[in-house]
């Protein structure tokens, strides 16, 4: 068994559903005594480098403004691990099979954000999975990120096979659909590489239909600032209000937003997990927006503990609750006149 196909093993067994290696080329090679890597096909980093500028020069991140840092940096895995030479990027899917719940005077919650905080889940089998790669190879230097990281690591799914990004910008995987939590371990072995994954999603345009905002500003290419994920996790900082033009937008969309992957027919396959984590809550499948109306901020600090909710912070968090109340009322309204 080549040391490749027994690191795949070990992720396997620590319960990753998808795992796959992407060969890291440097930008700049540094003088090394190792010997030379196989010329990679295309010029990857120089081509995420080139995509990330153009994205940021269109201003398509929005206030995200640290995705403006370096971005040469966070196109060149070799530049956060030095000498790092592949790249181990595994999936753990989440699709739990429920259904969600439309009833009116309810919110709505993006799946990934039903259960218990993924990096919670993900992070430690990551550093597990790291631990025996040390231990196969001994001397090897590794680095894990689950998107906490200046890694662009839909691209590099894509490079080490475990599908390829959609039109939405999320990958997407024939197996499991739109519902693949990503993490990756760079290590400084080099390793036989996966074959890249294929653009499969030929002339469909339904992700880019479903979305409320049009926040798909072309194939391929998202807007944040016209995202509804975006608009209720990222722009909850004081003064940093959502425009009057997006709110009847959101619907009873309080965190998050589900539609363009919800949409993919890959999705007709997909699996359910069974991972307890990832289970739904009552109160997170179909909150009450009243009740979540009435939290305190202890409250919600209690409730959202070990949620990526919390990411929305106290103050955000009930915005868009009064934001899905006054489109629910404004809703109530037109029907009964």
């Amino acid at each position: 068994m080549s040391l490749s196909d027994a690191i795949k093993r070990e992720a396997l067994a620590l319960g990753f559903e998808a795992v796959g290696i992407a060969r890291v080329a440097p930008a700049f090679p540094e003088p090394s005594d190792l010997p030379p890597l196989t010329p990679h096909p295309l010029p990857l980093i120089s081509l995420l480098s080139e995509r990330l500028r153009a994205w940021l020069d269109r201003g398509y991140h929005a206030t995200m403004a640290w995705l403006a840092r370096a971005p040469a940096r966070r196109a060149d895995p070799s530049a956060v691990l030095p000498g790092c030479r592949s790249m181990v990027c595994v999936g753990t899917h989440y699709y739990t099979g429920h259904p969600p719940r439309e009833h009116p005077g309810h919110g709505r919650i993006a799946r990934y954000a039903w259960g218990q905080d993924y990096h919670h889940v993900v992070l430690p089998r990551l550093e597990r999975l790291a631990e025996r790669i040390r231990a196969l190879a001994p001397g090897t230097h590794t680095r894990c990120y689950v998107d906490t990281g200046p890694i662009m690591e839909k691209a590099w799914a894509q490079e080490a096979g475990l599908g390829w990004i959609g039109k939405h910008s999320n990958l997407v995987s024939a197996q499991f659909g739109s519902w693949l939590l990503l993490g990756e371990v760079l290590t400084t072995l080099d390793l036989e590489p996966d074959e890249p994954g294929q653009d499969l999603c030929g002339s469909c345009t339904l992700c880019i239909k479903a979305c409320p905002t049009a926040a798909i500003a072309e194939p391929y290419l998202v807007d944040a600032a016209r995202c509804i994920s975006y608009l209720t996790i990222e722009r909850h900082h004081p003064g940093q209000d959502i425009d009057p033009e997006f709110l009847p937008m959101l619907g009873n969309r309080i965190f998050g937003c589900d539609d363009c992957l919800d949409i993919c027919p890959y999705n007709a396959q997909a699996p359910v997990t069974q991972e307890p984590a990832f289970q739904p809550s009552a109160l997170t499948q179909a909150p009450h927006l009243e009740t979540l109306a009435g939290l305190s901020a202890s409250d919600f600090e209690a409730t959202f503990r070990r949620s990526p909710i919390r990411r929305a912070g106290y103050a955000g968090f009930l915005r868009n609750v009064r934001i899905a109340l006054d489109n629910l009322a404004r809703s109530n309204i037109t029907s009964s006149s």
